[in-house]
């Protein structure tokens, strides 16, 4: 299989290679969690770390993880479990900060800065954030949110994650496994099971209604969006909210509208051919038959759990994109 898996001392000047039991699971979540590497190893007399130590672990080569441990549980039989997070666990940290005329990655530079996290690449999310407060929030969630209102605004989804070490920001066409051409699919040869669900009972509205109260001419705009066909259909499923100062209200409930008017379907599928390339916020092809539907798209891999064996590598995934929303 060809995993290589570190552990840094407590110092942080030498690294161990444990004796690791099989079963390594490496675990993504495309918003509002850390990447998470679990394992298994052999307490002996030369392994020594501890809390923060630093965790590398690559597969034939390839950067997989790098964090840093913050659980370990030992057993009588001297098996020592250990749970490692990726640098977005430091974005867990709470605090309030004040911001104004920013983007999304621009928040997430001067948070990286603010905390010294490490960076790469930050693809320009353009839509601008004219003012903002968060109080006593974590991190994550603030450009969790700067993040949801580019997408309401534009209609356009970018994707945070750690990139072996450094924080990385992209949208989904940049989060494409594959080449044009070959991009990466998953058919019934390469999927053993699935779960499939359709719903029209959370995150789907074909009428869009947003108010602005304007100080200045002491009157309420009010912005709709609809569709009436979905409405005979289902019946009217509204959305409302209310919009600050300075947001463009026809073309936010228009991008909303495409967003969220259609039936939110989920997709589960378990003990897929691995490939490291996936993890939560990856765009992959999928090639099933649902049985309502055929379904040959590209899929937002929203969870991602990598499962490593001895000779074997299996993913459980969780899917969306097409008709599926998030």
């Amino acid at each position: 299989m060809g995993v290589e898996l570190l552990i840094g001392d407590e110092s942080g000047t030498k690294a161990h290679i444990p004796a690791v039991e099989e079963g390594i699971a490496w675990t993504t979540e495309r918003k509002g969690t850390p990447g998470k590497l679990t394992f298994n190893v052999l307490a002996d007399d030369v392994l020594d770390f501890s809390e923060g130590s630093a965790v590398r672990m690559k597969e034939n080569g390839e950067n997989i993880f790098f964090g840093f441990v913050f659980k370990q549980q030992r057993s009588k039989e001297q098996i020592i479990t250990v749970t490692a997070y990726d640098q977005l666990r430091y974005l867990k940290n709470k605090d309030t900060i004040v911001y104004e005329g920013k983007t999304a990655d621009q928040l997430l530079k001067m948070i990286a800065a603010d905390y010294k996290l490490n960076v790469g690449l930050l693809e320009n999310t353009r839509y601008v954030i004219g003012s903002r407060v968060e109080e006593n929030t974590s991190l994550l969630e603030m450009v969790q949110n700067a993040l949801d209102l580019t997408l309401m605004n534009t209609g356009e989804m970018f994707v945070l994650y750690d990139d072996f070490g450094k924080l990385a920001l992209k949208s989904l066409a940049s989060m494409v496994v594959g080449n044009r051409g070959a991009c990466l699919m998953v058919d019934e040869e390469t999927c053993e099971t699935f779960d499939y669900t359709s719903s029209i009972e959370d995150n789907t509205f074909n009428k869009i209604k947003l108010a602005y109260d304007n100080e200045e001419t002491g009157h309420r705009e009010v912005y709709i969006a609809q569709d009436s066909g979905n409405i005979n259909k289902w019946g009217i499923l509204q959305y409302f909210d209310t919009l600050k100062k300075g947001e463009n209200g026809q073309a936010k409930v228009d991008a909303l509208l495409k967003l969220y008017n259609k039936k939110a379907r989920t997709l589960k599928l378990a003990n897929v051919l691995g490939d490291n390339r996936v993890r939560a916020g990856s765009m992959i092809v999928v090639n099933l038959n649902l049985g309502d539907m055929k379904l040959r798209n590209f899929m937002l891999v929203e969870s991602c759990r990598h499962t490593y064996r001895e000779s074997e590598h299996w993913m459980d995934l969780t899917l969306r994109g097409g008709e599926f929303v998030g």
